[in-house]
C-alpha cells in the first residue's frame, strides 16, 4: 500500500523497511546493553538455552523471520509479554464480548494505567481472543528517550504523537495525527489504541480530554458525529490490582507539591516504563465496551460544543461501569471514607494496609511526607470504586 509521504515521520515502520529497522536494532550497543537486563525467562526459551554472548545472533535470526509488524510483535512481543503475565501477574483476562465484529477495525480509547503495557498487554489479549490484528499504538515522543526505542515501537506498530510544541506547531501536529489515524482505519484496516488523555492520570481518576476527541476529528469528513464513526471509536476499560508506580506517582504529587516549578526528565520517564514491566501487578482485567455507533447516530443533531462534552462524558461513563474491581479499591476508598464495602476480608485489609507502607517506605525524598504520600496512594486505588459506583446510579 502507498502510504503518503506527509506520514513518514509519525507512522510505524512498514513491512518493506522491517530488514533495515531490524537490522539496526539488533546492532545497537544501548538497545543490547538494556534487554542483556531483562530477566532471560521473559526473553523466551532460545534466550534462556543461549549463552547471553549469543543473544544478539539469536535475535537477528529471530528477526530475519519476521516479514510484518504482525511478524515481530507475535515473535518478540508476545512471548514477552506471555511471559509478564506469567511471572508478574495473577492473571490477565480481557471481556471482548461487545465486539461483534472482530475484522472491523476498532479505534480503542482507555483509561491509562501503564506506560507500555496497556498497549502491550491489549494486543496479547487480542490475538488470544482470536481477532485477526493488533492495534497501532499512539505513543507521546517525550518517552522516545533513545533512538532505539523509537525504532523498536514502530517497528512495534506504534505512531508518535509530538508533544511540548508551540500553538502553531501543536494544530499542525494535531492534524496530521488526525488525517494518520483516519488514514490507518479508513485505508490499512488497523485497530488503533489511544488513552483518553495525555499521560496517565496520577491518581487514577480517569476522564476523557475532550481536546482529544477534537482532534480526533480535525481529520474525515463529514460531521464531528460522522468523523468519530468512521475512527470505529470504543470505550476500552483497563483495571489493575496493583500499581507498580504507584509509590512513583505519589512521590511526584509531593515533589509537585513542593515546587512549582517541577518537572519529570526523560530519565523519570524511562524508570516509570522500568518499574510498570517487571513490578507486580496482581490481576489485571480489560473489558472492551460496546462501539459507540448507536450512541453516535442517537445523538447526531447535537451542535459541536455539546456534542464533545456529552461523548466525553459518555466515553468515561462506560470505562467507569466496566471497571473490574478488586479488595484494594474497596479498603482504600473505606480507609478514606470510612466505610465498609463487602468483597474483602479483615486479613487482606491488613495486608493491603502493610502493603502501603512498604510502598511508602520506597519513596526516596529527603523529607518525606508520610500521611500526605499515604492519602495519595489511597486515593490511586479508591478512584475507580468512586467512580465505579458513581457511573452505576441512575440518571434522571
Amino acid at each position: 500500500m502507498q502510504i503518503p509521504e506527509r506520514f513518514d515521520t509519525i507512522r510505524p515502520y512498514e513491512p518493506e523497511e522491517l530488514p533495515a529497522a531490524l537490522s539496526a536494532l539488533c546492532t545497537d550497543a544501548q538497545f543490547l546493553q538494556a534487554i542483556a537486563n531483562v530477566p532471560p525467562t521473559l526473553l523466551g526459551k532460545e534466550a534462556v538455552q543461549g549463552a547471553a554472548q549469543r543473544l544478539p545472533e539469536l535475535l537477528a535470526q529471530k528477526a530475519a523471520q519476521c516479514h510484518s509488524n504482525l511478524d515481530f510483535q507475535k515473535a518478540f512481543v508476545y512471548p514477552l509479554v506471555a511471559g509478564l503475565e506469567q511471572n508478574l501477574t495473577n492473571g490477565l483476562t480481557i471481556d471482548a464480548a461487545a465486539i461483534t465484529d472482530k475484522a472491523t477495525p476498532h479505534t480503542f480509547i482507555s483509561n491509562h494505567r501503564d506506560i507500555v503495557l496497556d498497549s502491550a498487554f491489549l494486543s496479547k489479549l487480542l490475538i488470544d481472543a482470536g481477532f485477526p490484528d493488533t492495534v497501532e499504538i499512539a505513543i507521546g515522543n517525550n518517552l522516545l528517550a533513545y533512538p532505539w526505542i523509537e525504532r523498536l515501537v514502530r517497528i512495534n506498530k506504534a505512531f508518535i504523537v509530538r508533544r511540548g510544541l508551540s500553538l502553531r506547531e501543536t494544530l499542525s501536529a494535531s492534524h496530521l495525527l488526525s488525517e494518520y489515524m483516519h488514514f490507518a482505519v479508513g485505508q490499512k484496516r488497523q485497530n488503533i489504541w489511544i488513552a483518553q488523555r495525555e499521560g496517565r492520570a496520577k491518581d487514577s481518576n480517569d476522564r476523557t480530554q475532550e481536546a482529544l476527541l477534537k482532534m480526533m476529528c480535525m481529520g474525515g469528513e463529514g460531521t464531528p458525529q460522522e468523523r468519530i464513526a468512521h475512527l470505529g471509536l470504543t470505550p476500552l476499560a483497563i483495571s489493575y490490582e496493583y500499581d507498580p508506580c504507584d509509590y512513583l506517582k505519589a512521590q511526584e504529587f509531593q515533589q509537585k507539591r513542593d515546587n512549582a516549578d517541577y518537572k519529570k526528565s526523560r530519565q523519570d520517564d524511562i524508570d516509570n516504563m522500568r518499574t510498570g514491566i517487571f513490578g507486580f501487578k496482581g490481576r489485571v482485567a480489560y473489558h472492551i465496551c460496546r462501539p459507540l455507533d448507536d450512541w453516535l447516530h442517537t445523538h447526531a443533531a447535537l451542535n459541536k460544543a455539546d456534542f464533545f462534552a456529552q461523548l466525553a462524558a459518555h466515553i468515561d461513563s462506560e470505562i467507569h461501569r466496566h471497571y473490574t474491581l478488586y479488595p484494594t479499591n474497596l479498603i482504600a476508598l473505606d480507609l478514606l471514607e470510612g466505610t465498609r464495602h463487602e468483597g474483602y476480608t479483615e486479613a487482606q485489609r491488613t495486608q493491603f494496609e502493610n502493603y502501603v507502607d512498604e510502598r511508602i517506605g520506597l519513596v526516596r525524598l529527603p523529607h518525606p511526607d508520610e500521611p500526605f504520600l499515604r492519602e495519595r496512594i489511597l486515593t490511586m486505588y479508591a478512584n475507580p470504586a468512586r467512580n465505579h459506583f458513581a457511573a452505576l446510579q441512575p440518571t434522571c
